[in-house]
């Protein structure tokens, strides 16, 4: 009798841990804006002014004085030259690890050169005193 393992059998899923799905709150009613349409003889063209209640969004809008924009725009200058000067240093300490890696990879490179120069000098030098050494036997 073979045993065999589903993935579906193996376990059963718990669907209570999650929880439901939110329900989005309700908008708040509108009053309706009414027909825009006025008969060709009236007098009355243009837009009606409106009464704005204490529950319209439009009231609740803030008010920005020329002073409070201005005061906001420089605010969010010297935020930009903040960040673009701490942008700038650390562009600073990147060019100097690059540069100090790069050194430290040319010191790297001539000693290898060197060494293997050395290794070069030191096999010739074997196989000279190797057959050398074969001929006076």
């Amino acid at each position: 009798m073979g045993y065999r393992s589903d993935s579906s059998s193996g376990s059963s899923v718990d669907r209570s841990i999650h929880a439901p799905a939110p329900i989005r709150p309700r908008l708040p009613s509108r009053k309706s804006s009414g027909t825009m349409i006025v008969p060709r003889d009236s007098t009355d063209v243009g837009p009606v002014e409106m009464q704005v209640g204490p529950d319209d969004v439009r009231s609740m809008s803030p008010r920005r004085t020329s002073e409070d924009i201005e005061t906001l725009g420089k605010a969010a200058r010297e935020e930009l030259q903040r960040h673009a000067k701490a942008l700038q240093e650390s562009l600073v300490v990147l060019f100097n690890r690059i540069e100090a890696v790069k050194e430290e990879h040319d010191k790297l490179d001539n000693n290898n050169k060197f060494l293997q120069k050395y290794i070069g000098d030191l096999m010739t030098t074997s196989k000279i005193t190797a057959t050398t050494s074969k001929s006076k036997k």
